[in-house]
């Protein structure tokens, strides 16, 4: 009787990569879609217009819609996170930040910015009303800022404690650099360095993740 070789286990399927992939696009998503609106929309200003505004109007689903989309892959990418990271430094409050973070574009969704300052076209110039969905949306918004902040810090140590002063080092600006950005447009909402200022910072919060995410998902190959 011929005698039968045991198979080798099976390996496991690792839903990190996928996951960690998520957060790889869901910036480029995100700021493709914006820049495509904010280029194309009537009325739309750059130096004037937080990309928020893109919500309102006939056209605003398409901002809402990238929202939640990118959303979505951010919490994703969150629960790669946290698989990722497992043991060891940040590996609870990392993945947790960046989920709350994806957790407040969903309630910006929800509750979309007030039209204000000549846009949606047709809208007056100035501040405009202010609804409680304007009021919900600016602090929901406030706070996932304030976490994705928080989250570079906590990366931040994490890279340290492995001795990776350049990942380091980055995660310490980049969540600098985005803080500073919200305050500037907090305080001075309209005014064209702040908004440029935030475009900047989103532009920059949005690599760092993309990056990360990379770095972690070439880890686990």
């Amino acid at each position: 009787m011929t005698q039968q070789l045991p198979r080798p286990a099976a390996r496991p399927i690792s839903i990190k990569r996928p996951l960690l992939g998520f957060g790889v696009v869901a910036g480029p998503l995100y700021v493709s879609v914006a820049l495509a609106q904010a280029f194309t929309r009537e009325g739309f200003d750059l130096t004037r217009h937080p990309w928020s505004f893109l919500a309102n109007g006939d056209l605003g689903w398409i901002q809402t819609a990238n929202f939640v989309v990118t959303a979505l892959a951010t919490i994703a990418c969150a629960a790669g996170l946290r698989r990722s990271l497992s043991p060891g430094r940040g590996a609870q409050w990392a993945p947790r930040l960046v989920g709350a973070f994806g957790a407040g574009m969903i309630g910006a969704a929800i509750f979309p910015a007030d039209p204000a300052m000549g846009f949606p076209a047709g809208t007056p110039e100035g501040p405009g009303a202010i609804t409680l969905s304007g009021i919900l949306h600016l602090a929901i918004g406030g706070v996932g800022f304030l976490c994705m902040v928080a989250a570079c810090y906590v990366m931040a140590s994490r890279f340290a404690g492995e001795g990776r002063r350049g990942w380091a080092g980055y995660s310490r600006v980049t969540g600098t650099l985005f803080l500073g950005a919200f305050v500037g447009i907090a305080s001075g909402g309209g005014v064209a360095w702040a908004n440029l200022a935030f475009v900047a910072g989103i532009l920059a919060i949005w690599s760092w993740l993309s990056l990360v995410s990379l770095k972690l998902f070439r880890d686990d190959a």
